[in-house]
């Protein structure tokens, strides 16, 4: 008889669910003819197929024609990428970059910058708080729980107006401890579309400065959202610029199409060459505690594209052309609400930017959506406008109709 004492798993409990994988299954389960998904952000063609870049499927063949080996990448990551991964963000000509004060890492996607940035603060500054716009991405505040990273809330979109609450993120902002994380979307915020305007992205940096804060940027959309890979990074080069030291989380899912890749970079921009070295050793200590090194594959394809001139040229229209689907598809469901006459103001679908939309409706109004009309969409209304297709729009828009004048009943 085996007397010896086993591990006892019962007194863990089930973890709450995930709300988007949540309406991923409840979507999939159900069978209605005309249910739409429109809360995943990944990009999908007007067929509402998965899209693979031309450019990505062309490099790729390249490379395999080179015999790639699949060893080991150093701990901090491709080195051409890692290269050219910093000028896309910072531009070529960035005094940090000329001077070595950018420590670049290699990271499991953005949620993996993300996630070795918290473990960052959470080794060398524990007593910082990071501040999150209000909404932003379901899973930021979840890995900062799991990294034990203290963040608060700051004011960022005003429910009664659609519109960004300037004066309200700025106050937050000033009277944020000193010395605090302030997270800002540097294009396409997730969830709202709703970008600051250039004089406002100044007026955020002046504060910043002024309290001695930290810049911590989510990257995750250049190229997505105007078009442009320089003008998406305006924000970020004008902070650095200014001589701020900033964090940024950068990911490549969404502009290469590299979802499954999980290819994203971690830079530090720091005062000295000296800093960014030490800051460097570290994150890569914390990178060889959490998965020792990163996988080699999209950071090879997306280096070869970014330092191949005629490439990259190929990379960027097909990014503007995705980016420029987004924008047709907001236009043509506020133009179809305006159509079939639907109360209310929708004008603020034209100004959002980006894969992602505040529709403005009520919980009650996205779950009447949900239950009457087989349209899966997170409950504060946000809608992944890449999940929406010519053939698709009107029946989006006629039961919002629908359940908008339900509710004034």
């Amino acid at each position: 008889m085996n007397t010896t004492a086993k591990p006892n798993f019962g007194h863990v409990e089930s973890a709450p669910p995930d709300p988007i994988l949540g309406i991923t299954d409840a979507y999939k389960a159900d069978p209605h003819p005309l249910k739409l998904n429109l809360g995943v952000g990944a990009y999908r063609t007007d067929e509402q197929q998965p899209y693979v870049l031309n450019v990505v499927k062309k490099t790729e063949s390249i490379l395999l024609e080179n015999h790639l080996d699949k060893e080991y990448l150093p701990i901090e990551g491709y080195p051409k990428f890692l290269q050219a991964a910093t000028k896309l963000v910072l531009g070529a000509d960035c005094a940090p970059v000329r001077e070595n004060r950018v420590c670049t890492i290699q990271s499991v996607g953005g949620t993996g910058a993300l996630r070795l940035a918290a473990e960052f603060f959470k080794r060398f500054f524990p007593d910082m708080q990071v501040y999150l716009p209000n909404p932003t991405w379901g899973n930021h505040n979840h890995l900062l729980n799991y990294t034990g990273v203290k963040w608060v809330d700051y004011r960022y979109y005003n429910p009664s107006n659609h519109l960004l609450d300037i004066n309200g993120m700025l106050e937050d902002i000033r009277n944020a401890p000193r010395g605090s994380a302030i997270l800002l979307h540097a294009c396409a915020h997730n969830p709202t579309g709703i970008d600051p305007t250039k004089e406002q992205w100044i007026q955020i940096a002046e504060v910043i400065e002024q309290c001695g804060h930290l810049a911590f940027w989510d990257f995750a959309y250049q190229g997505f959202a105007s078009g442009s890979m320089d003008q998406d990074a305006w924000a970020i080069r004008m902070f650095v610029e200014r001589g701020n030291n900033c964090v940024i989380a950068q990911s490549y899912s969404k502009n290469m199409g590299f979802y499954s890749e999980r290819l994203g970079s971690l830079m530090v921009i720091c005062s000295s060459e000296v800093e960014a070295n030490n800051v460097r050793s570290q994150i890569a200590r914390i990178v060889r505690a959490l998965y020792s090194n990163p996988p080699s594959h999209g950071a090879r394809v997306a280096a070869h594209i970014m330092t191949t001139p005629v490439l990259f040229a190929e990379w960027e229209e097909e990014v503007c052309l995705m980016s420029k689907r987004l924008s047709d598809m907001r236009q043509q469901l506020y133009n179809a609400l305006i159509a079939n006459e639907t109360p209310g103001d929708w004008s603020h679908l034209k100004t959002q930017i980006g894969m992602f939309t505040f529709l403005g409706l009520t919980k009650q109004q996205v779950s009447r959506l949900v239950e009457k009309y087989h349209l899966y969409l997170t409950s504060n209304a946000r809608i992944s406008v890449a999940g929406l297709s010519s053939r698709t729009v009107p029946y989006l828009a006629d039961s919002i109709k629908e359940v908008v004048m339900e509710s004034k009943l």
